[in-house]
């Protein structure tokens, strides 16, 4: 775990990896939580017994779902003690290269990105390429934007 305390330590670990997080599994109680909370239903993710038949032989985690890992991966490769408020800004880029089977153990390889200067204080692109256990291809490859106001 990386802590970064000032942004100028943070603009110095610009283009350098971070850290990996720890394996996260996406088990389908997981992936029928996420289905429920955003009305996304479709059957590759929730029904078991269609998606066995399916093209991918068991259910699938949402793009979304993996996505919204980000900031739990996030929080165990580095944090912000820096003075101001940390804001989540968006993303410049999400990729999806390969589906996540039911109980796939994922982790997130991270990097900083480009820090930009503003006037009120930094931008960071947070750059997350998502593991699958025993996968060569990534599940999700993500420029996260962070603020970092001063």
């Amino acid at each position: 775990m990386r802590t970064f305390t000032t942004l100028d330590e943070v603009a110095a670990a610009a283009g350098t990896d971070i850290g990996t997080s720890e394996w996260l599994t996406v088990d389908q109680a997981r992936i029928d939580a996420f289905a429920d909370a955003t009305l996304d239903h479709q059957w590759i993710h929730v029904d078991v017994a269609a998606a066995g038949e399916g093209p991918f032989g068991s259910t699938i985690a949402h793009g979304f779902l993996t996505l919204s890992l980000l900031p739990h991966f996030a929080s165990e490769v580095f944090a912000f003690e820096t003075p101001g408020a940390r804001l989540n800004y968006g993303l410049e880029k999400v990729r999806f290269p390969s589906p996540v089977p039911v109980d796939s153990r994922l982790r997130s390889h991270v990097r900083f990105g480009e820090v930009r200067d503003l006037p009120a204080g930094k931008q960071l692109v947070v750059e997350h390429t998502v593991e699958i256990e025993g996968q060569d291809k990534p599940a999700c490859v993500a420029a996260h934007v962070v603020l970092l106001l001063a």
